[in-house]
């Protein structure tokens, strides 16, 4: 993991470097790779690519609004925390899908309740899958599987680009694939959500041209799992 610090104030960049490697140490994590910048100029020229930001907005030159566009770009998965003085920028930082909003002097508790929430959605986009089939396993990451289709006595796990005819029963995949963007709508079929186009009483259309059926009595189940992950993913 990587995880950049932006702030044109080198005191407040120390201590949130201190933060940071505090809470991985209490939590007894690998430390991430800190890289810090003063300036958003200087970030940009570095051309890195992170998983994770904590940018000040009021900086000399390029914003942090600007550099937290530019990394979004380079990683649409990065999870960016606006850290400011300045409540007003609060809506046009929010344009870009922030993470959060924090505000400064920094409250330590605060942050590590963000930073916890954050590092959870970390390790589900990053999870790896072992999926087994008659030609041999491969390695696939959670978030990429569009959904499991059982039929005609088979398991077909389906992502964008191709499928696999998998060696175990669904009643597996639903054991394996527990994160919050994955439901069961129907004993036959598992979908990841971010995939999810449209629904109805009866069925899921989803990326990659894929339809799943949804039962009548797990239709307010699935659509509260829906409308859920729809708000988590703001």
């Amino acid at each position: 993991m990587r995880i950049a610090v932006c702030d044109d104030d080198q005191n407040f960049c120390k201590e949130m470097l201190k933060y940071l490697q505090g809470y991985f140490k209490e939590k007894k994590l690998k430390q991430p790779e800190y890289v810090c910048f003063s300036s958003g100029e200087a970030m940009m020229k570095a051309g890195g690519i992170f998983d994770m930001a904590f940018l000040d907005v009021e900086m000399d030159g390029i914003s942090g609004i600007h550099a937290g566009e530019y990394l979004k770009k380079k990683n649409d998965k990065i999870l960016i925390f606006i850290v400011t003085s300045f409540p007003e920028y609060l809506d046009e930082a929010m344009s870009f899908r922030v993470f959060r909003y924090l505000s400064k002097p920094l409250d330590k508790a605060r942050l590590y309740r963000n930073l916890e929430a954050a590092l959870k959605i970390y390790t589900v986009s990053n999870r790896k899958i072992a999926v087994e089939t008659k030609d041999g396993t491969y390695s696939l990451t959670a978030e990429n599987i569009v959904m499991v289709e059982a039929v005609n006595r088979k398991v077909i796990l389906y992502t964008l680009k191709r499928e696999f005819e998998c060696v175990h029963p669904i009643k597996y995949w639903a054991e394996q694939l527990t994160d919050k963007c994955f439901c069961q709508p129907h004993r036959s079929f598992i979908v990841n959500l971010k995939y999810v186009q449209k629904f109805d009483n009866h069925l899921i259309s989803l990326a990659g041209d894929r339809v799943a059926y949804l039962t009548r009595r797990k239709y307010k189940e699935f659509k509260d799992a829906y409308l859920f992950y729809l708000e988590s993913a703001k």
